[in-house]
């Protein structure tokens, strides 16, 4: 519910900017930045938020005491994001973009035993430097806002330490983006408030559990599962 109320309010906000602009644009036709887009590489840098989940596939699994645990991720918590921005223009509609940077964020794992009513968490910190590289493409530009779509792949690499816990995930993934945005040319820059979905291909989970060895108990939540993949929904803020 929260995740998608920022959605919601990031999508109102841009609706109502691009009013506001398209009702000062009747009364002049100044255009802010009127070259902006004719650059062939130019710069700029993003904050924003971004809402971290995983798709959990349990299996069932039934350990020696008769336990059966199953796991999911009820509720997203915000994470910062920061980014650099480097943009190519392609022709008139199309630009590359890459943009790395780094994710701050955490996931909230439940893990519940079916038989029992057993209930126990695990809070799965994640330190993300991501590669992300993008294909944009902008509808014609009209007076200071220019609506646009992007998609692309996105290099993740967590570089938060390990620890022992109930489940542990791998350092990398490759996830696959889309999302959607506008440019708002205002006086000195652009901003580009956008929304991205990523979603990834890689099975992060760990099912080699060498730092349980000493507690192999432990291991009934990772037979527990058959697989885990990460989700993440990001709001940005593009400054150019």
């Amino acid at each position: 519910m929260f995740l998608r109320n920022i959605i919601v309010l990031v999508a109102v906000a841009m609706a109502g900017t691009a009013q506001g602009l398209a009702a000062g644009g009747n009364n002049q036709d100044l255009l802010n930045r009127p070259y902006a887009d004719l650059k062939r590489l130019h710069f700029g840098f993003s904050v924003g938020l971004h809402f971290q989940d995983l798709m959990l596939a349990n299996n069932g699994f039934v350990t020696a005491d008769g336990e059966s645990w199953y796991a999911e991720v009820p509720g997203h918590s915000p994470g910062f994001c920061v980014n650099v921005l480097a943009d190519l223009r392609l022709s008139k509609y199309f630009n590359l973009r890459l943009s790395p940077g780094m994710y701050f964020g955490n996931k909230r794992v439940t893990y519940l035993e079916a038989n029992g009513g057993l209930q126990e968490t695990q809070n799965i910190r994640s330190n993300y430097v991501v590669v992300p590289l993008d294909l944009k493409y902008s509808a014609l530009r009209y007076k200071n806002l220019r609506p646009y779509i992007v998609g692309g792949v996105m290099g993740v690499f967590d570089v938060a330490k390990k620890r022992s816990e109930q489940i542990r995930l791998t350092t990398t993934d490759l996830m696959l983006t889309i999302g959607f945005g506008c440019d708002f040319y205002l006086p000195f820059f652009k901003l580009c408030p956008e929304v991205k979905f990523c979603f990834g291909l890689r099975d992060l989970l760990d099912h080699v559990r060498d730092d349980l060895s000493d507690d192999p108990a432990m291991m009934k939540y990772t037979q527990s599962l058959d697989r885990a993949r990460s989700r993440m929904v990001v709001v940005t803020f593009y400054f150019e």
